[in-house]
């Protein structure tokens, strides 16, 4: 707001000094819609939230119910990934050493 309060009477001194009119008129129209651009920022800001939680609901609506096949496939990948992730507990009582390091 307080670039709106400093704008006016700058442009009034432009204005009052005889510049070139189509330089003024310029400035004047970069300052309109650089003003724009900050209201459709902030209205974007604002509503995003909004949005973005309609497109899930939306994404969710729209995901077809999973078929047995998929199903079996995700456990298998469910399984592997257990397996894998299983520590190796035994594998160091199996290492049998001649001496002492």
């Amino acid at each position: 707001m307080e670039t709106m309060h400093e704008l006016i009477p700058f442009a009034k001194e432009m204005l009052s000094q005889k510049p070139n009119r189509k330089m003024a008129k310029l400035y004047m129209l970069g300052s309109v819609l650089a003003f724009f651009g900050v209201v459709i920022g902030l209205v974007e800001t604002v509503c995003s939230p909004f949005i973005s939680e309609g497109r899930m609901e939306e994404e969710e609506e729209k995901k077809p119910a999973p078929t047995q096949e998929q199903t079996l496939a995700q456990k298998q990948e469910d399984l592997i990934l257990e397996k894998s992730k299983k520590p190796a507990v035994m594998q160091r009582a199996l290492v049998t050493r001649q001496h002492a390091s």
